[in-house]
């Protein structure tokens, strides 16, 4: 890599002698012998530098005030500053406003080879010390969602987009979509990524928890409030707040929550004095939200000032191309997890997955592999370790005739397993049902390994 280093010197001949020694050491070498015109280029663009020699004393700007200018346009660009008068006092202010050093006219050609060798190096190690920080940051964050359909792929690059400004932004779509991971990306990739996203569930509190669970409470309040407590939105300030099922909350919540979000100020219970917060609100909801205004549930001032930035999540079902890779990334999770050594799908698991509908969306399709894996009992996953209701043929396909095509011992073991769990393991009843003797019964039961356990988990 040829650094590029920027000489400022109002004398021609000083830029000339130091054009051609940095030049000779294998330097690129841009002069400037106006400090103005070196500044113009810098807030341009049109040119950039590794580094920078600066004279001091200079007609047409001194070279302290050049300096922050300087910083303030290139602040990583190390400087080093040159006079022929040097000065204690100038040394020093120079330092405090971030020159890298001083040289004193005139100085040795080892001296500046040496001042400037250390200065790129340091340049060096600080921007690898950044791209490695960025690298253990970006490692440390949640997951990225898992996807390759275009229509997932459309709603995350705007989720993206979106996380750059500090609009609300309000996620719609079923339960299972992934609306928590989408509000993880939006902050985590936003400007408050440095503070807190905190998280709570609406639905999941009463309505006196929630309040105190969201503003905080004051000793006193309310019985067993013996000490004062901070919200979350307290432990949100400067970030994220995630409201999840947002269309749960009562009417008067809504009207606590939409001052928030207008003024930037609440009252904690009990209190009598407000506090601000600086906050950015993600809702998520599987309600439709225009149709609970309309009914009254949900209050129309509040659902605009939510509704800046709506996201609406796809189900599993529209994206069938996102099954294949979401199961195998949420395999080797829960074979981490488990600690079981199942690395992959039978061809006939894949295709039954491939063609059932989630209606648990990838939340349902998550546990129905950590089940896969729980139960396996070699390194695959086969259809006798998935839940039964996957198995079932598919609604849309009358008989199952569109289904994926199963072998025929694979189809007889899911119709013993499903006419034990219908009998509980009634023997004599599973065998009539079935239409074959006792002693028929029993010999599937021993070729297809099947136990109890089986039976009860199918489900």
């Amino acid at each position: 890599m040829r650094y590029r280093i920027i000489v400022c010197d109002d004398e021609e001949g000083m830029c000339k002698y130091l054009a051609k020694m940095l030049g000779s050491w294998g330097y690129q070498v841009a002069t400037y012998v106006s400090p103005l015109k070196m500044l113009r280029a810098l807030s341009e663009s049109e040119t950039s530098g590794d580094l920078l020699l600066l004279d001091i004393k200079m007609p047409e700007l001194d070279g302290i005030e050049t300096l922050r200018r300087v910083k303030e346009l290139q602040p990583e660009m190390p400087v080093i500053m040159m006079s022929g008068h040097g000065t204690i006092e100038l040394a020093v202010e120079a330092m405090k406003l971030g020159a890298y050093d001083y040289l004193i006219k005139p100085f040795p050609q080892e001296k500046l080879s040496a001042l400037t060798k250390n200065a790129l190096k340091q340049k060096q190690l600080r921007e690898e010390n950044t791209q490695l920080k960025k690298a253990l940051q970006e490692r440390q964050l949640p997951n990225a969602p898992v996807f390759v359909s275009k229509t997932f792929g459309e709603v995350y690059r705007l989720a993206l987009r979106v996380a750059e400004s500090h609009s609300s932004v309000l996620v719609l779509g079923e339960s299972g979509t992934g609306k928590e991971l989408i509000a993880g990306a939006i902050h985590y990739n936003s400007p408050r990524a440095q503070n807190r996203l905190v998280a709570i569930n609406c639905a999941a509190l009463s309505e006196t928890l929630l309040e105190s669970q969201l503003f905080g409470h004051v000793k006193g309040a309310f019985t067993g409030a013996v000490q004062a407590q901070k919200g979350l939105l307290d432990e949100a300030d400067g970030g994220t707040l995630f409201l999840d099922e947002i269309g749960d909350i009562s009417v008067a919540l809504q009207v606590k929550l939409l001052r928030v979000l207008q003024e930037g100020d609440f009252l904690p219970v009990g209190a009598t004095r407000t506090c601000s917060v600086d906050v950015r609100f993600i809702a998520a909801t599987n309600k439709n939200l225009e149709k609970e205004v309309a009914a009254g549930n949900f209050r129309e001032d509040l659902y605009y000032r939510l509704n800046v930035i709506p996201l609406t999540l796809p189900p599993l079902r529209e994206r069938p191309e996102d099954i294949e890779p979401l199961a195998n990334h949420f395999l080797v999770k829960s074979a981490a997890k488990t600690g079981h050594r199942v690395s992959r799908f039978s061809p006939q698991a894949l295709a039954v997955m491939r063609t059932y509908q989630w209606p648990g969306n990838v939340r349902e399709l998550e546990n129905a592999v950590e089940r896969g894996v729980i139960l396996s009992h070699g390194d695959e996953i086969g259809l006798e370790s998935l839940p039964l209701k996957i198995l079932e043929p598919n609604k849309s396909s009358p008989g199952g005739v569109n289904g994926p095509v199963l072998s025929l011992r694979e189809a007889e073991r899911i119709q013993v397993i499903r006419a034990l769990k219908q009998t509980r393991w009634h023997k004599s009843r599973t065998a009539e049902l079935l239409g074959v003797t006792r002693k028929t019964l029993d010999r599937k039961i021993k070729d297809f390994d099947l136990s109890p356990e089986d039976t009860e988990t199918a489900e």
